[in-house]
Protein backbone atom coordinates (compact mmCIF):
# COMPACT_ATOMS: atom_id res chain seq x y z
CA UNK A 1 0.00 0.00 0.00
CA UNK A 2 0.95 3.65 -0.38
CA UNK A 3 0.04 5.48 2.82
CA UNK A 4 -0.03 9.14 3.88
CA UNK A 5 0.36 9.68 7.64
CA UNK A 6 -0.43 13.22 8.77
CA UNK A 7 1.22 14.12 12.07
CA UNK A 8 3.73 11.41 11.20
CA UNK A 9 6.59 13.03 13.11
CA UNK A 10 4.62 12.98 16.34
CA UNK A 11 4.61 10.37 19.09
CA UNK A 12 2.02 7.89 17.78
CA UNK A 13 2.46 8.94 14.15
CA UNK A 14 6.18 8.16 14.08
CA UNK A 15 5.64 4.68 15.56
CA UNK A 16 2.96 4.14 12.93
CA UNK A 17 5.47 5.13 10.22
CA UNK A 18 7.86 2.46 11.56
CA UNK A 19 5.14 -0.17 11.67
CA UNK A 20 3.88 0.52 8.16
CA UNK A 21 7.40 0.43 6.73
CA UNK A 22 8.05 -2.88 8.48
CA UNK A 23 4.90 -4.23 6.81
CA UNK A 24 6.42 -3.30 3.44
CA UNK A 25 4.21 -0.31 2.67
CA UNK A 26 5.31 2.98 1.10
CA UNK A 27 4.93 5.79 3.63
CA UNK A 28 4.57 9.55 3.13
CA UNK A 29 4.96 11.32 6.46
CA UNK A 30 3.48 14.84 6.64
CA UNK A 31 3.98 17.15 9.63
CA UNK A 32 4.32 20.90 10.23
CA UNK A 33 6.52 20.17 13.28
CA UNK A 34 4.57 22.42 15.66
CA UNK A 35 4.52 19.58 18.19
CA UNK A 36 6.16 16.81 16.14
CA UNK A 37 9.92 16.43 15.70
CA UNK A 38 12.21 15.14 12.98
CA UNK A 39 14.14 13.40 15.78
CA UNK A 40 11.28 10.88 15.84
CA UNK A 41 11.79 9.94 12.19
CA UNK A 42 15.51 10.67 11.64
CA UNK A 43 16.26 6.94 11.63
CA UNK A 44 14.02 6.61 8.56
CA UNK A 45 15.96 9.12 6.46
CA UNK A 46 17.25 7.57 3.25
CA UNK A 47 14.79 4.69 3.16
CA UNK A 48 13.57 4.36 -0.43
CA UNK A 49 9.95 3.77 0.56
CA UNK A 50 9.77 6.67 3.04
CA UNK A 51 9.24 10.35 2.29
CA UNK A 52 8.88 13.29 4.70
CA UNK A 53 6.99 16.45 3.74
CA UNK A 54 6.98 19.43 6.11
CA UNK A 55 3.52 20.88 5.57
CA UNK A 56 0.47 22.28 7.35
CA UNK A 57 -2.51 20.03 6.60
CA UNK A 58 -4.97 22.87 7.16
CA UNK A 59 -3.87 24.08 3.70
CA UNK A 60 -4.74 22.37 0.42
CA UNK A 61 -2.89 19.02 0.27
CA UNK A 62 -1.37 17.83 -2.99
CA UNK A 63 0.24 14.41 -3.31
CA UNK A 64 1.39 12.99 -6.62
CA UNK A 65 0.38 9.47 -7.55
CA UNK A 66 -2.02 7.03 -5.97
CA UNK A 67 -2.83 6.72 -2.28
CA UNK A 68 -4.41 3.69 -0.68
CA UNK A 69 -4.79 5.06 2.85
CA UNK A 70 -4.70 8.41 4.65
CA UNK A 71 -4.09 8.08 8.39
CA UNK A 72 -4.95 11.44 9.95
CA UNK A 73 -2.97 11.88 13.18
CA UNK A 74 -2.12 15.58 12.90
CA UNK A 75 -3.09 17.48 16.05
CA UNK A 76 -1.67 18.89 19.25
CA UNK A 77 -2.48 16.23 21.82
CA UNK A 78 -1.59 17.39 25.32
CA UNK A 79 -3.24 19.94 27.65
CA UNK A 80 -0.20 22.24 27.45
CA UNK A 81 -0.34 22.12 23.65
CA UNK A 82 -3.96 23.00 23.25
CA UNK A 83 -3.78 25.68 25.94
CA UNK A 84 -0.90 27.33 24.05
CA UNK A 85 -2.20 26.51 20.55
CA UNK A 86 -6.00 26.77 20.79
CA UNK A 87 -6.62 28.11 17.28
CA UNK A 88 -4.20 25.65 15.66
CA UNK A 89 -5.87 22.80 17.56
CA UNK A 90 -9.32 23.82 16.31
CA UNK A 91 -8.06 24.34 12.75
CA UNK A 92 -6.30 20.99 12.40
CA UNK A 93 -9.34 19.14 13.77
CA UNK A 94 -11.71 20.95 11.43
CA UNK A 95 -9.92 22.36 8.36
CA UNK A 96 -7.16 19.74 8.56
CA UNK A 97 -9.62 16.87 8.68
CA UNK A 98 -11.62 18.44 5.83
CA UNK A 99 -8.49 18.71 3.68
CA UNK A 100 -7.27 15.21 4.54
CA UNK A 101 -10.56 13.43 3.90
CA UNK A 102 -11.09 15.56 0.79
CA UNK A 103 -7.79 14.17 -0.49
CA UNK A 104 -9.05 10.66 0.31
CA UNK A 105 -12.15 11.37 -1.80
CA UNK A 106 -10.01 12.70 -4.66
CA UNK A 107 -7.65 9.71 -4.58
CA UNK A 108 -10.23 7.03 -3.91
CA UNK A 109 -8.30 6.24 -0.74
CA UNK A 110 -9.49 4.88 2.58
CA UNK A 111 -9.33 7.19 5.60
CA UNK A 112 -8.55 6.64 9.27
CA UNK A 113 -9.19 9.36 11.84
CA UNK A 114 -7.20 9.40 15.06
CA UNK A 115 -9.88 10.53 17.48
CA UNK A 116 -9.60 10.53 21.26
CA UNK A 117 -11.18 9.56 24.54
CA UNK A 118 -11.54 13.31 25.11
CA UNK A 119 -14.71 13.24 22.98
CA UNK A 120 -16.31 11.81 26.14
CA UNK A 121 -15.26 14.89 28.14
CA UNK A 122 -15.67 14.45 31.90
CA UNK A 123 -17.81 11.34 31.52
CA UNK A 124 -20.97 10.52 33.43
CA UNK A 125 -20.80 6.94 32.14
CA UNK A 126 -18.17 4.52 33.44
CA UNK A 127 -16.44 2.79 31.75
CA UNK A 128 -16.92 4.67 28.49
CA UNK A 129 -18.40 2.78 25.55
CA UNK A 130 -18.65 3.99 21.96
CA UNK A 131 -22.40 4.56 22.42
CA UNK A 132 -21.83 7.25 25.08
CA UNK A 133 -22.26 10.78 23.69
CA UNK A 134 -20.04 12.52 26.22
CA UNK A 135 -20.15 15.37 28.73
CA UNK A 136 -18.14 18.20 27.18
CA UNK A 137 -17.94 21.92 27.97
CA UNK A 138 -17.58 23.46 24.49
CA UNK A 139 -16.26 26.80 25.81
CA UNK A 140 -14.05 25.43 28.59
CA UNK A 141 -10.24 25.48 28.29
CA UNK A 142 -10.18 21.88 27.04
CA UNK A 143 -13.06 22.49 24.61
CA UNK A 144 -10.78 23.42 21.71
CA UNK A 145 -9.41 19.86 21.63
CA UNK A 146 -12.59 18.04 22.61
CA UNK A 147 -14.78 19.83 20.09
CA UNK A 148 -12.17 19.71 17.32
CA UNK A 149 -12.12 15.92 17.60
CA UNK A 150 -15.90 15.69 17.86
CA UNK A 151 -16.21 17.76 14.68
CA UNK A 152 -13.55 15.58 13.04
CA UNK A 153 -15.64 12.49 13.79
CA UNK A 154 -18.77 14.20 12.44
CA UNK A 155 -17.20 15.20 9.12
CA UNK A 156 -15.58 11.78 8.75
CA UNK A 157 -18.93 10.05 9.09
CA UNK A 158 -20.58 12.63 6.81
CA UNK A 159 -18.06 11.84 4.05
CA UNK A 160 -18.67 8.14 4.63
CA UNK A 161 -22.44 8.54 4.34
CA UNK A 162 -22.61 11.02 1.47
CA UNK A 163 -19.46 10.25 -0.55
CA UNK A 164 -19.07 6.54 0.32
CA UNK A 165 -15.54 7.07 1.66
CA UNK A 166 -14.37 3.93 3.46
CA UNK A 167 -13.45 5.30 6.91
CA UNK A 168 -12.20 4.16 10.31
CA UNK A 169 -12.37 6.10 13.59
CA UNK A 170 -10.01 5.17 16.43
CA UNK A 171 -10.93 6.67 19.80
CA UNK A 172 -7.51 6.58 21.41
CA UNK A 173 -7.20 6.52 25.20
CA UNK A 174 -4.06 7.47 27.16
CA UNK A 175 -1.06 6.02 25.33
CA UNK A 176 2.57 6.18 26.45
CA UNK A 177 6.04 5.07 25.44
CA UNK A 178 9.30 6.27 23.88
CA UNK A 179 9.20 9.48 21.80
CA UNK A 180 6.76 11.28 24.05
CA UNK A 181 7.96 14.82 24.61
CA UNK A 182 9.50 15.24 28.08
CA UNK A 183 7.65 18.45 28.88
CA UNK A 184 4.33 18.08 27.08
CA UNK A 185 2.36 18.13 30.33
CA UNK A 186 1.00 14.59 30.16
CA UNK A 187 1.24 12.56 33.30
CA UNK A 188 3.61 9.78 32.13
CA UNK A 189 6.54 11.93 30.90
CA UNK A 190 5.93 14.50 33.65
CA UNK A 191 6.15 11.99 36.51
CA UNK A 192 9.09 10.11 34.99
CA UNK A 193 11.14 13.24 34.39
CA UNK A 194 10.32 14.72 37.79
CA UNK A 195 11.35 11.48 39.48
CA UNK A 196 14.58 11.24 37.47
CA UNK A 197 15.50 14.78 38.55
CA UNK A 198 14.56 14.15 42.17
CA UNK A 199 11.80 16.75 42.02
CA UNK A 200 8.34 16.43 43.62
CA UNK A 201 5.75 14.70 41.45
CA UNK A 202 3.01 17.20 40.62
CA UNK A 203 -0.44 15.74 41.28
CA UNK A 204 -3.45 17.91 40.53
CA UNK A 205 -6.43 17.74 42.85
CA UNK A 206 -6.46 14.98 45.46
CA UNK A 207 -5.00 12.41 43.04
CA UNK A 208 -8.05 10.18 43.17
CA UNK A 209 -9.00 10.86 39.55
CA UNK A 210 -8.41 7.80 37.39
CA UNK A 211 -6.65 7.06 34.12
CA UNK A 212 -5.71 3.96 32.14
CA UNK A 213 -2.45 3.60 30.25
CA UNK A 214 -1.83 1.73 26.99
CA UNK A 215 1.70 1.05 25.76
CA UNK A 216 2.51 2.32 22.28
CA UNK A 217 3.14 -1.10 20.65
CA UNK A 218 -0.30 -2.31 21.76
CA UNK A 219 -1.90 0.87 20.40
CA UNK A 220 -0.18 0.55 17.02
CA UNK A 221 -1.33 -3.07 16.74
CA UNK A 222 -4.89 -1.99 17.54
CA UNK A 223 -4.79 0.76 14.93
CA UNK A 224 -3.54 -1.66 12.28
CA UNK A 225 -6.23 -4.21 13.13
CA UNK A 226 -8.80 -1.44 12.81
CA UNK A 227 -7.39 -0.58 9.37
CA UNK A 228 -7.77 -4.22 8.34
CA UNK A 229 -11.36 -4.41 9.61
CA UNK A 230 -14.58 -3.29 7.91
CA UNK A 231 -15.80 -1.16 10.85
CA UNK A 232 -16.70 2.39 9.82
CA UNK A 233 -17.87 3.67 13.19
CA UNK A 234 -15.81 4.61 16.28
CA UNK A 235 -13.82 1.97 18.15
CA UNK A 236 -12.24 2.54 21.56
CA UNK A 237 -8.55 1.64 21.71
CA UNK A 238 -6.92 1.71 25.13
CA UNK A 239 -6.07 -0.29 28.21
CA UNK A 240 -9.06 -0.97 30.50
CA UNK A 241 -6.85 -1.36 33.60
CA UNK A 242 -7.79 1.75 35.59
CA UNK A 243 -5.82 3.33 38.44
CA UNK A 244 -5.77 6.57 40.39
CA UNK A 245 -3.13 9.19 39.70
CA UNK A 246 -1.85 8.62 43.26
CA UNK A 247 -1.39 4.92 42.54
CA UNK A 248 0.35 5.70 39.26
CA UNK A 249 2.72 8.15 40.95
CA UNK A 250 3.76 5.48 43.43
CA UNK A 251 4.36 2.94 40.64
CA UNK A 252 6.71 5.42 38.90
CA UNK A 253 8.56 6.20 42.16
CA UNK A 254 9.04 2.48 42.86
CA UNK A 255 10.34 1.68 39.37
CA UNK A 256 12.80 4.59 39.40
CA UNK A 257 13.66 4.05 43.09
CA UNK A 258 13.22 7.77 43.62
CA UNK A 259 12.96 9.69 46.89
CA UNK A 260 10.74 12.32 45.27
CA UNK A 261 7.67 13.38 47.21
CA UNK A 262 4.21 14.16 45.87
CA UNK A 263 3.19 17.80 45.56
CA UNK A 264 -0.54 18.47 45.30
CA UNK A 265 -1.79 21.41 43.24
CA UNK A 266 -5.19 22.78 42.27
CA UNK A 267 -7.12 20.69 39.77
CA UNK A 268 -7.36 22.29 36.28
CA UNK A 269 -10.79 23.34 35.02
CA UNK A 270 -12.85 20.50 33.46
CA UNK A 271 -10.13 17.91 34.12
CA UNK A 272 -11.83 14.50 33.70
CA UNK A 273 -12.34 12.64 36.98
CA UNK A 274 -12.57 9.18 35.46
CA UNK A 275 -11.20 7.63 32.30
CA UNK A 276 -11.54 3.94 31.42
CA UNK A 277 -12.30 2.47 28.01
CA UNK A 278 -14.85 -0.21 27.43
CA UNK A 279 -12.99 -2.22 24.76
CA UNK A 280 -15.67 -4.88 24.23
CA UNK A 281 -16.13 -3.73 20.63
CA UNK A 282 -12.38 -3.90 19.89
CA UNK A 283 -12.21 -7.39 21.40
CA UNK A 284 -15.18 -8.64 19.39
CA UNK A 285 -14.51 -6.95 16.04
CA UNK A 286 -10.70 -6.69 15.99
CA UNK A 287 -9.76 -9.56 18.28
CA UNK A 288 -7.54 -7.01 20.03
CA UNK A 289 -6.67 -6.15 23.61
CA UNK A 290 -3.49 -4.79 25.21
CA UNK A 291 -0.75 -7.27 26.11
CA UNK A 292 2.07 -5.14 27.57
CA UNK A 293 1.91 -4.79 31.36
CA UNK A 294 2.21 -1.34 32.94
CA UNK A 295 5.52 -2.29 34.58
CA UNK A 296 7.03 -3.58 31.32
CA UNK A 297 5.89 -0.56 29.33
CA UNK A 298 6.98 1.94 31.98
CA UNK A 299 10.47 0.41 32.26
CA UNK A 300 10.95 0.85 28.50
CA UNK A 301 9.68 4.41 28.71
CA UNK A 302 11.85 5.23 31.73
CA UNK A 303 14.93 3.93 29.91
CA UNK A 304 14.11 6.20 26.96
CA UNK A 305 13.84 9.27 29.17
CA UNK A 306 16.96 8.29 31.13
CA UNK A 307 18.94 8.40 27.90
CA UNK A 308 17.49 11.81 27.03
CA UNK A 309 18.24 13.07 30.54
CA UNK A 310 21.83 11.73 30.48
CA UNK A 311 22.46 13.31 27.06
CA UNK A 312 21.38 16.70 28.36
CA UNK A 313 23.62 16.66 31.42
Amino acid sequence: MRVLITGGAGFIGSHLCDFMLEKGHDVICMDNLITGSTDNISHLAGKKNFKFIEYDVTEYIFIEGKLDWILHFASPASPIDYMELPIQTLKVGSLGTHKAIGLAKNKGAKFLLASTSEVYGDPLEHPQSENYWGNVNPIGPRGVYDEAKRFAEAITIAYHRYHNIDVRIARIFNTYGPRMRPYDGRVVPTFINQALRGEPLTVFGNGNQTRSFCYISDMIEGIYKLIESDENYPVNLGNPEEMTINQFANVVLDLIDSDSKILYKELPVNDPQIRQPDITKAKNILNWEPKVSLKEGLLKTINYFKKLYDNRK
